[in-house]
């Protein structure tokens, strides 16, 4: 297994920082490429439940190496504050462990200033992003105004000089918006000591990974968001600033494809989406709410970073179908099985409608995606709890045949599914090997 990559084959949410965290007992590296701390990676172990924003859910794992690679967008100051918080519940963190791109580019208090400040002047129409910076850290990334974690191993006045001068350039704008302009000063002051605190952690991740592969090194690839938010691939405008689909992946580490055998896709059993877009399949009342759950736990509908409930619906094959072709996935697993119980009856969207033509695959516009009607299959559902089901045959016939039409509709393996939020918490169609298996050429 030299390269596994882990894709969120919907909105985002799937629960991959779980799937990763199981994926991590097999693995020497965990590495992020994508996103920032908009992302929220949940994972619970032994009755502790970690929330992380920033730092690969492989941290742990104390045999691991987690990397942050240079496709992210990095708040050094959030980021210090989320290793003293893993350090303070136990999680060892050091430079050794926990490895930083010298490439990846910094979010600064005016990017946060002026993400809250682009979503309050669109009204209405906002794109529902987390408030944290990441699309205007982008923004300068592509127009090459950026700053980078590399330059926090430049003199320390040198890389004030450079801070203070990018707020100062975003605060002519937030004046020209009759808004609060930021004490550059002040701000600049908090990064230093972030940066003082992060210098021993950054290195060149690519000529890492390079060596590391070489030696023989088993990696997993921990993407942030899904599929259907990429910047190409995803209903634009409403998608994220980066790609987390597999393409972003190689170029977010700087690693080609030839080091990858396995793409493994991670769906709920469900649909959820976070912020504004079309969603075909979105549901309100009774049966959303089932979803949601009430909010008084973790794995319910809300999200890790922002705290909002989630929109809710029955799983969209017509975008899985899409999640499948754009990454090249090699097979699926299914999360969050265990919600389902207590329906008796369960849909698939199997097609849209538009216009009375049937369409298999999304349509090219958001404005037909709007007025997609899906076209369900129905289900028997099932009554029976499945938390504490741990092969495929303990699960009820209901359930074993959800499971095998989504293979179909797919035409995807799917080993694997989650019946709770605890590692244990995993049916295996076969046993669990000791290594992951390549299950389909690429």
């Amino acid at each position: 297994m030299p390269i596994t990559i882990l894709i969120g084959a919907q909105w985002g949410d799937e629960g991959k920082g779980r799937v990763v965290d199981w994926l991590a007992a097999q693995a020497d590296i965990v590495a992020r490429y994508a996103g920032g701390d908009n992302a929220g990676h949940t994972v619970a172990l032994d009755g502790e439940v970690y929330k992380l924003h920033l730092i690969p859910s492989g941290i742990l794992h104390s045999n691991v190496v987690s990397i942050m690679g240079n496709g992210m967008v990095i708040n050094p100051v959030n980021l210090v504050r989320e290793i003293q918080a893993l350090r303070r519940v136990g999680v060892e963190i050091t430079p050794e462990r926990l490895v930083i791109s010298s490439r990846a580019h910094i979010i600064t208090p005016a990017h946060v200033a002026l993400d809250k400040a682009n979503e309050l002047a669109l009204g209405d129409a906002k794109i529902g992003t987390t408030l944290r910076g990441i699309g205007p850290a982008y923004l300068d990334k592509t127009g090459r105004a950026g700053i980078r974690t590399g330059d926090m191993l430049l003199d320390v006045e040198e890389f004030a000089e450079g801070l203070i001068a990018a707020i100062e350039l975003s605060n002519e704008d937030l004046r020209a918006r009759a808004l609060e302009p930021l004490d550059a000063q002040a701000a600049a002051q908090s990064y230093l000591e972030a940066a003082d605190f992060l210098r021993p952690y950054i290195q060149d991740v690519s000529i890492y990974l390079y060596k590391a592969l070489k030696a023989g090194k088993s990696v997993v690839c921990e993407g942030a968001q899904g599929t259907l938010l990429d910047i190409d691939h995803g209903s634009y405008p409403f998608v994220t600033s980066s790609s987390p689909t597999a393409g972003g992946a190689l170029t977010g580490l700087g690693v080609g494809p030839l080091y990858v055998d396995r793409v493994l896709g991670v769906a709920k059993a469900f649909s959820t989406r976070v912020g504004g877009g079309p969603m075909p399949t979105e549901l309100h009342g009774a049966i959303a709410e089932h979803f949601r759950g009430s909010g008084a736990n973790f794995w319910d509908e809300f999200g890790t970073t922002t705290g909002r409930p989630r929109r809710c619906g029955w799983l969209d094959l017509v975008m899985l179908r899409y999640a499948v072709g754009v990454n090249g996935l090699s097979e699926l697993m299914l999360t969050k099985m265990d919600i389902l119980s207590g329906l008796d009856e369960l849909k698939l969207a199997t097609a849209y409608e538009i216009d009375g033509e049937r369409h298999e695959y999304p349509p090219v516009t958001n404005e037909q995606l709007e007025r997609a009607k899906p076209i369900y299959e129905t289900m028997p559902g099932w009554r029976e709890d499945i938390s504490n089901c741990r092969s495929f045959g303990d699960l009820p016939a209901a359930a074993q045949a959800y499971i095998e039409r989504v293979v179909e509709l797919c035409d995807l393996p799917i080993d694997i599914v989650s019946v709770g939020p605890e590692r244990d918490q995993l049916v295996m169609k076969t046993a669990a090997p000791a290594t992951p298996v390549k299950l389909r050429n690429l």
